[in-house]
């Protein structure tokens, strides 16, 4: 679905989610950058202490997919509320973060 799902439609997805629940006035870039770092903090408990090889492999574990799965969706959907509290164009961000990484990490030359 990644290939074919817009931002803007999962914007609105979340966006009427909250609305519905009447989060809207709790949804401040504060209290958002708070619950991003809380989530990233779930995921992180769930491969802590993993060696690399089984942190590759957690993902194939259908049951610790799933938590994986779970933990980015609520990263990601709350990465969707804070560009939507914030107006900043999520998509255009990105190609401009890429753009200037690009001049910052240049690709090493082939020889």
């Amino acid at each position: 679905m990644d290939a074919t799902t817009p931002v803007e439609a999962l914007k609105d997805g979340i966006r009427r989610f909250a609305a519905v629940r009447g989060w809207d006035p709790y949804h401040t870039p504060k209290n958002l950058a708070m619950a991003l770092a809380s989530e990233v903090g779930e995921l992180c408990d769930l491969l802590r202490w993993l060696t690399p090889e089984e942190s590759v492999a957690a993902a194939s574990d259908p049951a610790k997919r799933e938590a994986i799965a779970d933990e980015l969706a609520d990263i990601a959907n709350i990465v969707l509320l804070l560009s939507e509290h914030t107006g900043i164009d999520l998509s255009e961000a990105i190609a401009a973060k890429m753009a200037k990484n690009e001049v910052k990490y240049p690709a090493p030359s082939k020889s």
